[in-house]
């Protein structure tokens, strides 16, 4: 695929997205989800690439992003971890 046939595709990409909202189709909220992964994903490549500072600075406010967006989540799993912890500590003083 040429340079020109990509452009292409990213500009159908693009406008689709601007289009979908104004036919009555709205997909903001899974960009939302998925923008902190995004970020996070360009980050890796980036420090792959060996731009380790760009790519560090993209996985950090990924990483914040998605502590921000799934915050309830990953409480609800330490406090179940907490818990079971808990019980296995409970249960091996009872022996």
């Amino acid at each position: 695929m040429n340079i020109q046939s990509k452009k292409g595709l990213v500009l159908i990409a693009i406008g689709a997205v601007i289009a979908l909202p104004i036919i009555g189709f709205s997909i903001g909220w899974v960009l939302k989800l998925l923008f902190p992964f995004i970020l996070v994903g360009l980050g890796v490549v980036g420090w792959r690439n060996g731009n380790r500072i760009f790519g560090g600075l993209l996985i950090g406010f990924g990483g914040l992003m998605v502590l921000g967006k799934f915050h309830t989540l990953i409480m609800l799993i330490i406090a179940i971890a907490l818990v079971a912890y808990g019980v296995s500590l409970v249960k091996g003083r009872r022996s």
